[in-house]
């Protein structure tokens, strides 16, 4: 409930002072649709799997989200 509630604020606040538009909405909208896409897919999953292999799979893919994510980051610093 509080995190529901802390969301909507955060909305609310940042579309007063301009900073979410439909520039920076839409982006957002899509990141948070294939965010549930992929806990529903999870949880579809995690029944069907044994706990230590869904545990494997999802640290996996965790690392490889890590290293994708820095190695973005450090690109784009030797770009700048």
């Amino acid at each position: 409930m509080f995190f529901t509630v802390a969301t909507v604020a955060l909305a609310f606040n940042l579309t007063i002072e301009g900073l979410l538009n439909a520039a920076t909405a839409l982006p957002g909208s899509i990141a948070m649709a294939t965010s549930f896409a992929g806990m529903f897919i999870g949880q579809a999953l995690r029944p069907r799997m044994q706990p230590d292999t869904f545990r494997r799979w999802f640290l996996i893919a965790m690392i490889f989200l890590g290293i994708y994510l820095a190695a973005s980051a450090v690109f784009k610093t030797l770009l700048s």
